[in-house]
């Protein structure tokens, strides 16, 4: 049995990364995709290989840090499936790593705009939506970073992921009695193409996976199992969590 059958999943950042993984588990596992990003080119590629494999998916290119675009992608899922039942908030960026007081307030408003701005965006459409399908899943793609862990040069970063927390367990409240289950998933280092720009030289990568103690970055696909489960039936009495899945990178002092 299919994990996702008949539910309707929007993905957000779906173009590469953590966000195709997810929109290619979930599509496997029988949800009809919604994928979003930026990237017209590569969200294509991603539904050619979605309907190849002869799963269910439609795109829409768009920046979800938009109020218009948060919008209009929910309306779009509605028309293409029928409902929403499942949303992962997953587009983000690392913005500009540098101390904090070379760090300008554009960078700063930019990154907590496409971070946390979009998904209080993606919340604000998604949840009647999810509330008119009877229920759902909502997950917001977090960090370790600025949890369980400081950085430097991160302050930009750290802030938006962790409002995301704060946003979650919020909202868990907030939507329980309407049977939506909200929850944030935190990956530790994973080798995307965002991953690759903190981990640009061969030095650096050593550094990121010695700071794990599986002493390695995740592959895509394995965060994305742990979206499956938050977002399936497996995860049924679980809302306002913050689920780690960072290779021990929170606990690991070796």
């Amino acid at each position: 049995m299919k994990k996702l059958s008949g539910k309707t999943a929007l993905i957000t950042g779906a173009s590469s990364g953590i966000g195709r993984a997810t929109a290619l588990l979930f599509a496997e596992q029988g949800a009809n995709v919604v994928a979003v990003a930026r990237r017209e080119h590569e969200l294509q590629a991603l539904i050619n290989d979605i309907t190849s494999a002869g799963g269910h998916a439609v795109a829409y290119a768009g920046d979800v840090s938009h109020e218009d675009t948060a919008r209009a992608v929910v309306e779009f899922a509605q028309k293409s499936f029928g409902a929403l039942h499942i949303a992962v908030n997953n587009a983000g960026t690392l913005g500009a790593a540098r101390p904090i007081e070379d760090l300008s307030v554009s960078d700063w408003a930019h990154t907590l705009n496409t971070n946390l701005g979009s998904a209080f965006l993606g919340a604000k459409y998604q949840i009647p939506a999810l509330r008119a399908a009877g229920g759902g899943s909502l997950v917001f793609v977090s960090s370790f970073v600025g949890y369980t862990v400081g950085l430097p040069g991160m302050s930009a970063y750290a802030a938006s992921k962790a409002g995301i927390i704060g946003l979650t367990k919020a909202l868990a409240s907030e939507c329980a009695p309407s049977h939506i289950r909200v929850n944030a998933l935190l990956p530790g280092g994973t080798d995307t193409p965002m991953g690759q720009e903190a981990t640009a030289t061969p030095e650096a990568r050593a550094f990121v996976e010695h700071l794990h103690a599986l002493k390695r970055l995740a592959q895509p696909q394995e965060i994305a199992k742990s979206a499956l489960y938050l977002a399936s039936d497996d995860s049924s009495f679980s809302t306002g969590i913050a689920l780690l899945a960072d290779g021990g990178v929170s606990i690991s002092r070796t």
